[in-house]
C-alpha cells in the first residue's frame, strides 16, 4: 500500500452509482424521482443506462467549429488566485517606482510572499514580530524547521520587498502638503528614515543581492489579459530562481514544459525577477538603451534660469542637490530621493512614480476575473489531436496508458502551485440550436437509421428531456440555450469546470458521448451556503471585489480543502455513455481527463418549485440576472389550470399564494409612498434585458415602477427608492395585473387542485398519525383506490402510500402465520431450523416493527403477546437448564410448549439434550435400584447409550460409577469362574473368602452365585458327612463296649 504525501490529493468518497433496469430507464422522470431520496443526499449521481442504450453520435466532427476559453489552472484556485493577484500588486508597486521585483528562494522553495505577509500582519505588524522576536516563530508557521535562522532570512526579504509597501498601503509615504511639517517630521524621527533607507541599500550578506535595478527593454503593448501577463511573470520566475547559500536545488523530475509553459530547475545566486502587469491607462514613451537613459536629476544651466524654469522639491522646496532631484514620469513633479518616504538610496533608473502617481495607479479597482477566448478557431477533429498530443507529451506516456488517479492528482498540484503555469483550452457552452446536439433529432441533418429511430423520442434524448411533460420548464415561453437547449462540451486533459450551481437552482444532466473520462466533484444542497461560507472565509479577498463570484464559473477550490472545514463533498468517474444528474442547489465542479464530448442541459421537476422561489429572492439579492422570470411562468401555468395535473396546480397554487401575498404588500407599500399613477405594462412582450429592474437586475413580469426623467429605466418594488431623485408623485407603477386579476387565476389553480390536495392532506394526516390514531388498512387501500380511480398522477405521496401499504400488507401476513403456524411434526425430534423461521431477536425486531408502522395492525398485539409467552418460555428454560437434575417431565412439557412457538428457539437443542440425558439417568438409577436384575450385557448397553450423550458432569459421574461397577463385576465374575474350574479345587475357605467380596457388587453376577452355591452344596455335603461319621462313630463305639456285669 502506497503511502500518500501530506500535500498530496485525497480522493473524497464516490457518489451513488445507479444502474436502472429496462423498465425504470423507461420514464427518466419516474426513475430521478424515485432515486432523489438518495442522490440528492450527496448532490450528484451517476446513472448507467441498460448496455443495449446506444445512442448514434449526430454530430458532424469536420463541420463542427468552435473557439475555446483558455484556462491557466493555477489562476483557476482561489487561494492561488489570491496570492498571485498580491503578487501583482507589489510586482506594480516596485514597477512603478523604477524597480524589478525579485522573489527568492527560501530552503529550496520560493518564497510564499503572501503567507509572509499575513502572518507578519496577524502578529501585530513589523515593529512587534522584531521587538518580540517572532521570526522564528513565522518560520515555523511557514512550514520552515526551526534552528536553521530562516528567521532571520525572513526578516531581511521582508525589510527589502513587503516593508515598503505596506508603508505605502498604510498611508505613510503620502507627502504631507506643508513642505515644512514634512520636514520637521523627517528630522523628528531620524531612526525611521534610517530604516526605510536600509530597504533599498545593497546588502553585503551572501544570501540576499538586491540589485540596482538596470535599464528595462521597451515594454510591449499593454496584454488586454490578466492571465496572459501573469503567465509572461510566472515564466519569467520559473525561469529565474534563487536559492539560499548552501542549498541545493530541487532535482525532482519536472515534466511541466507544456503548451508555452516552461519550467526549469533553480540556479544559484539569481532572483526571480518579475514583470509586472502592465495596465492599459497610458502611453509611455518607449526606454532605448542604458546609456541613453533620461537623467533623474536637473542639469545645471551656465546661465541662471528664469523662475519659470526652476524645478524644485515639492517636499522641502529647495531646488539643491540637483544630482538627488528626481522627475517624476507621470506628472513630471520634483523629490529629492532623501525626501521620499523611504527615501532612495540611489537615483532609479527606470521610470519612477512619485507617491501622487503610485497611489492613483496602484489604487485602480480590479478588474474582474473570466476566462478569455483562444485566438484559434477549431474543429472537432484538429482539437483532439491537439488534446491528445498534449496529453501524451505531458504525461510521455500514450493517452490511453495515463491512469486516472495520476491526472487527478496532477491537476489539484498543479492548480494550486504559484510557480508553474499549465495552460489548457476547453470548448465550453457551444450552442447545440446552432452546431447541432450529438443526439439525432427529427428532420436533422443526421439520418438515422431504422433500428436508431427509437433514439428520435427517447426520453433519455437530452433534446426531449427538458421539454417533456413532468419539466415545469415547458411553461417557459423562449429557448434559454443552456437550459431548454442543450450545450456541447469538448474538453481536453486538465480543462476544468469550476464551482457553481445551476441557474435557477435546477437540476442538471450531463451525458458524456465518447471520449476520455470526466472527473466530478459535488456537494448536496443543504450544505451550499457552508460551502460559499467556507471560500469566502478562506479568500475574501475574491468576493469583496465579486460578490457573485461562483456564479461567474471561474474559481475552483481543492475538495480536499472543503472537506478540511466539513463541507460534504462526492466523487465521479463519468466514463463515456454514462449520465450523471445534479441536483438543487448542489454545487459541483470538475475536470476532464482528456478529450471527450459531453452535452447537459437542465430541467425543473414540481419539486423544485419552492427552491426556484427562493433563488429568485437569493439572486435579488446578490444583483444578480435572471434566466427567466419566475412569476411569468408561474402565471403561464395558471392561465391553463385546467390542463395541469392536479399535482402541478397544488405546486403552482402554493408558489402562487406566496406571490400574490407579496405582491400586494409590495403595491400597498408603494401607494403609500405616493405614488399616484398606475398603468397596464405587457412585460412578456418585452426582451427579458429590457424589463430589469436597474437596482438588482431582476427580471420585472408582474409589476415595475418608472419615471418619465429616466425613459427605459424601471426597478422592481423593493428599490423603488433607487430609481431616481424625482418625488415619488411622478413615479409610475406599471403592472402586468391588476390584483382583481391574479386572485381568479389563483383560484382557477386552487380549484383545480383541491381534488388532490383534499386527498393528499388525508393521505398525509393518515401517514403522520401517532399511537391509538392510526387507521387500518382498510383505510390505506381506500386512499390508494381513490387516487387510481380520479387518475391522481404518481406523485412522491402516492409512491409512499403504496411503499407502506405493501410493507403492512406483508407485515400482516407474516404475523398471522406466525399466529396460525406450528412446527412440523418432523421438528419435534429433530434438531434442524426451518429457513423461514424467525429467531427471537428477530421476532421482537418484527414486532416493533409493526408498532412503528403507519397503519394499525390486529396482528400486533396477538403477536406481541406470543412474544411474551416465548420470552417466559426462555426464562422457564434458563431456570431449569441450570438446574443440576431436572425431571424428564418437566422438561418434556417445555419441549411440548415449544410446538406451539414457529421460532427459532435456541433453547430447545439443549432441551432435548438435557431431555436425553435426563432419560438415561433415570434408567440407570432405576437399573440401579434393582440390582437382581442388573446384568452386565445391561451396564454395558447404559455404558454404550451414555457414551452417545452430549457431556454433562452428572452423566459423566452417573458413566464413571456405572464403568467402575462394571469393571468390578467383570472381575469378579472372572475370578468366580476361575475359582470354580481350579483343580485341585480351592478350599471352601478360599472360596467363601471370595465369594463374601463378590456379594457386596449391586449387580446380577451369575458366576459368582455359582460360587456362592457351589460353596453352600459344599458345606451342606460337609455337615452331612459329618453328621454320618458321627453317627458311625457312635454305632461303632456301641458295639464295641462291653455290657455291664450285675454283682
Amino acid at each position: 500500500m502506497s503511502l500518500h504525501r501530506a500535500d498530496e490529493f485525497k480522493p473524497p468518497p464516490e457518489c451513488p452509482v445507479f444502474e436502472p433496469s429496462w423498465e425504470e430507464f423507461r420514464d427518466p422522470y419516474a426513475f430521478i424521482n424515485k432515486i432523489r431520496p438518495i442522490a440528492e443526499k450527496t448532490g450528484i449521481c451517476k446513472v448507467r443506462p441498460p448496455p443495449d442504450w446506444q445512442p448514434p453520435f449526430a454530430c458532424d466532427i469536420d463541420k463542427l467549429h468552435f473557439v475555446p476559453r483558455i484556462q491557466r489552472l493555477n489562476e483557476l484556485e482561489a487561494q492561488t488566485r489570491v496570492k498571485l493577484n498580491f503578487l501583482d500588486q507589489i510586482a506594480k508597486f516596485w514597477d512603478l517606482q523604477g524597480c524589478t521585483l525579485k522573489i527568492p528562494h527560501v530552503e529550496r522553495k520560493i518564497l510564499d510572499l503572501y503567507q509572509l505577509n499575513k502572518l507578519v500582519a496577524d502578529e501585530g505588524g513589523f515593529d512587534i514580530v522584531c521587538q518580540d522576536r517572532r521570526w522564528t516563530k513565522i518560520a515555523i508557521q511557514m512550514g520552515f524547521s526551526p534552528g536553521k535562522a530562516v528567521g532571520s532570512h525572513l526578516r531581511g526579504h521582508y525589510e527589502k520587498i513587503l516593508y515598503p509597501y505596506n508603508l505605502f498601503q498604510s498611508g505613510t509615504n503620502l507627502l504631507a502638503p506643508d513642505p515644512a511639517s514634512k520636514l520637521m517630521r523627517l528630522e523628528a524621527d531620524p531612526d525611521l528614515e534610517q530604516c526605510v533607507q536600509k530597504l533599498v541599500q545593497p546588502v553585503e550578506s551572501p544570501d540576499i543581492k538586491v540589485q540596482n535595478l538596470a535599464p528595462r527593454p521597451p515594454a510591449p503593448a499593454p496584454d488586454s489579459s490578466p492571465g496572459a501577463r501573469r503567465a509572461k511573470r510566472m515564466k519569467c520566475e520559473a525561469a529565474c530562481v534563487k536559492t539560499e547559500p548552501g542549498e541545493v536545488g530541487d532535482s525532482r523530475p519536472n515534466l511541466r514544459r507544456r503548451m508555452g509553459s516552461f519550467v526549469a530547475k533553480p540556479e544559484p545566486d539569481k532572483l526571480i525577477p518579475v514583470p509586472v502587469k502592465q495596465e492599459p491607462v497610458e502611453f509611455k514613451e518607449p526606454i532605448m538603451e542604458p546609456d541613453k537613459f533620461k537623467p533623474r536629476y536637473k542639469m545645471v544651466p551656465p546661465v541662471p534660469p528664469s523662475p519659470v524654469d526652476l524645478v524644485v522639491c515639492l517636499v522641502c522646496g529647495s531646488g539643491g542637490d540637483e544630482d538627488r532631484l528626481l522627475l517624476c514620469d507621470g506628472c513630471d513633479d520634483s523629490y529629492h530621493t532623501f525626501c521620499l518616504i523611504p527615501p532612495l538610496h540611489d537615483v532609479p533608473r527606470g521610470d519612477w512614480r512619485c507617491p501622487k502617481c503610485l497611489a492613483q495607479e496602484c489604487c485602480k479597482p480590479h478588474e474582474a476575473f473570466g476566462f478569455e477566448q483562444a485566438h484559434r478557431d477549431y474543429s472537432l477533429r484538429a482539437f483532439g489531436q491537439m488534446a491528445d498530443a498534449f496529453k501524451s507529451d505531458y504525461f510521455n506516456m500514450p493517452v490511453h496508458m495515463v491512469p486516472m488517479e495520476l491526472v487527478e492528482k496532477e491537476f489539484w498540484r498543479l492548480v494550486g502551485a504559484i510557480e508553474e503555469d499549465v495552460t489548457v483550452e476547453y470548448g465550453a457552452d457551444i450552442a447545440s440550436k446552432e452546431f447541432g446536439s450529438g443526439f439525432p433529432i427529427p428532420n436533422g441533418k443526421f439520418k438515422v437509421s431504422p433500428a436508431d429511430e427509437k433514439y428520435l423520442q427517447c426520453g433519455w434524448n437530452l433534446n426531449n428531456l427538458a421539454m417533456m411533460n413532468p419539466s415545469v420548464l415547458t411553461h417557459v415561453t423562449a429557448d434559454i440555450c443552456g437550459m431548454t437547449l442543450p450545450w456541447l462540451y469538448v474538453g481536453m486533459c486538465f480543462s476544468s469546470f469550476c464551482w457553481h450551481i445551476e441557474d435557477h437552482w435546477s437540476y442538471s444532466i450531463n451525458y458524456l458521448h465518447w471520449g476520455e473520462p470526466k472527473t466530478w466533484y459535488g456537494a448536496p444542497g443543504f450544505a451550499a451556503e457552508q460551502l460559499e461560507e467556507v471560500m469566502k472565509k478562506l479568500a475574501p479577498e475574491l468576493f469583496e471585489s465579486q460578490p457573485d463570484l461562483l456564479h461567474q464559473l471561474v474559481t475552483i477550490m481543492n475538495p480536499n480543502t472543503l472537506m478540511a472545514y466539513g463541507v460534504p463533498i462526492y466523487r465521479t468517474n463519468q466514463c463515456a455513455g454514462e449520465f450523471v444528474v445534479t441536483f438543487p442547489r448542489a454545487y459541483h465542479s470538475g475536470f476532464n481527463q482528456g478529450f471527450n464530448f459531453a452535452e447537459a442541459v437542465n430541467f425543473c421537476t414540481v419539486d423544485w418549485m419552492p427552491l426556484g422561489r427562493q433563488c429568485v429572492d437569493h439572486y435579488r439579492l446578490l444583483h444578480r440576472y435572471n434566466v427567466f422570470s419566475h412569476d411569468e411562468m408561474v402565471c403561464n401555468m395558471a392561465r391553463k389550470a385546467a390542463t395541469l395535473s392536479v399535482v402541478l396546480a397544488s405546486a403552482v397554487h402554493k408558489d402562487m399564494v406566496l406571490m400574490v401575498k407579496e405582491e400586494q404588500e409590495l403595491r400597498d407599500k408603494v401607494k403609500k409612498l405616493g405614488v399616484l399613477h398606475f398603468q397596464e405594462a405587457k412585460y412578456d412582450h418585452l426582451q427579458d434585458d429590457e424589463r430589469q429592474c436597474a437596482i438588482c437586475r431582476t427580471t420585472c413580469y408582474l409589476s415595475a415602477v418608472t419615471c418619465p426623467c429616466s425613459p427605459g429605466v424601471l426597478v422592481c418594488l423593493y428599490h423603488i427608492n433607487g430609481l431616481c431623485s424625482c418625488p415619488l408623485s411622478n413615479y409610475t407603477l406599471n403592472y402586468r395585473y391588476t390584483m382583481d386579476d391574479l386572485f381568479p387565476m389563483m383560484n382557477a389553480v386552487k380549484l383545480r387542485a383541491e381534488l388532490y390536495d383534499d386527498w393528499a392532506s388525508r393521505v398525509t394526516e393518515t401517514l403522520e398519525a401517532k399511537l391509538e390514531k392510526k387507521k387500518g388498512l382498510p383505510v390505506f387501500r381506500s386512499l390508494l383506490t381513490e387516487s387510481e380511480s380520479k387518475l391522481f398522477p404518481d406523485s412522491d405521496l402516492m409512491r409512499r402510500l403504496r411503499l407502506v401499504l405493501q410493507d403492512a400488507e406483508k407485515c400482516a401476513s407474516v404475523a398471522q402465520q406466525l399466529l396460525n403456524g406450528k412446527k412440523q411434526t418432523r421438528y419435534r425430534c429433530g434438531t434442524g431450523k426451518s429457513r423461514s423461521q424467525l429467531t427471537v431477536e428477530e421476532l421482537s425486531s418484527f414486532v416493533r416493527q409493526l408498532y412503528n408502522l403507519s397503519c394499525s395492525l390486529p396482528q400486533a398485539p396477538m403477536l406481541k403477546e406470543l412474544l411474551n409467552r416465548i420470552e417466559d418460555f426462555q426464562q422457564h428454560s434458563e431456570k431449569v437448564l441450570a438446574d443440576e437434575a431436572p425431571s424428564v417431565a418437566e422438561i418434556q412439557s417445555l419441549l411440548d410448549v415449544s410446538f406451539d412457538f414457529d421460532v427459532d428457539l435456541p433453547e430447545l437443542p439443549q432441551l432435548r439434550q438435557r431431555l436425553e440425558q435426563a432419560r438415561w439417568l433415570e434408567g440407570v438409577q432405576q437399573a440401579s435400584a434393582q440390582p437382581a436384575t442388573l446384568t452386565l450385557e445391561a451396564m454395558r448397553r447404559l455404558i454404550d447409550q451414555g457414551v452417545g450423550l452430549a457431556p454433562h458432569w452428572s452423566v459423566e459421574m452417573a458413566m464413571a460409577r456405572l464403568q467402575e461397577q462394571l469393571t468390578q463385576s467383570e472381575h469378579w465374575e472372572d475370578k468366580a469362574s476361575s475359582l470354580l474350574k481350579a483343580r485341585p479345587p480351592h478350599s471352601i475357605k478360599t472360596l467363601s473368602a471370595a465369594a463374601e467380596k463378590a456379594s457386596g457388587i449391586p449387580a446380577y453376577l451369575p458366576n459368582c452365585l455359582l460360587l456362592k452355591d457351589t460353596i453352600r452344596r459344599a458345606q451342606e455335603w460337609l455337615q452331612e458327612a459329618e453328621e454320618l461319621q458321627v453317627r458311625m462313630c457312635m454305632k461303632q463305639h456301641a458295639q464295641v463296649t462291653p455290657k455291664a456285669t450285675v454283682p
